[in-house]
């Protein structure tokens, strides 16, 4: 009776041209997509970094508040009446404000906090009169509910 391995197979042990084949695509593969590689351009760019400098850029921020009534106050400050137009003594501190901040060579910006319920005519108000006082640096934000 024989066994169910035969004794007379070879050893065919590890076979080295296989995986040289192998090795030979694999460089040809790299060979080919070599030629295909773009090379990156040389870009100029500024990185960010610090900068010594004497001056110091101050900005002076003046909020007007708008109220759900209509009611504009600047800095806290009460101004004209609900139902005002023509907004008089808003324009004047604005005006003043704006004086005192190029005087001092400050740039001014104001900020705009409106209530949701207010009247967009009282926002379009205080624009005109920010646009009399040729101040042009504004930002919008809503008062939070409480």
């Amino acid at each position: 009776m024989k066994s169910v391995i035969d004794d007379d197979t070879p050893n065919l042990g590890f076979q080295i041209a296989p995986m040289i084949d192998v090795v030979f695509v694999i460089m040809l593969f790299f060979m080919v997509m070599a030629g295909s590689v773009k090379v990156e351009q040389h870009l100029i760019s500024n990185l960010p970094g610090s900068v010594e400098s004497d001056s110091v850029d101050f900005v002076d921020e003046t909020i007007i508040n708008i109220d759900e009534d209509g009611e504009i106050s600047l800095n806290d400050e009460p101004m004209d009446s609900p139902t005002s137009k023509r907004m008089t003594n808003l324009k004047g501190s604005l005006v003043r404000l704006k004086e005192n901040a190029v005087s001092s060579g400050n740039k001014m910006v104001v900020t705009i906090v409106s209530d949701p319920q207010a009247s967009y005519d009282r926002v379009v108000d205080a624009l005109n009169a920010l646009s009399a006082a040729r101040i042009t640096d504004v930002t919008f934000t809503v008062s939070e509910e409480e």
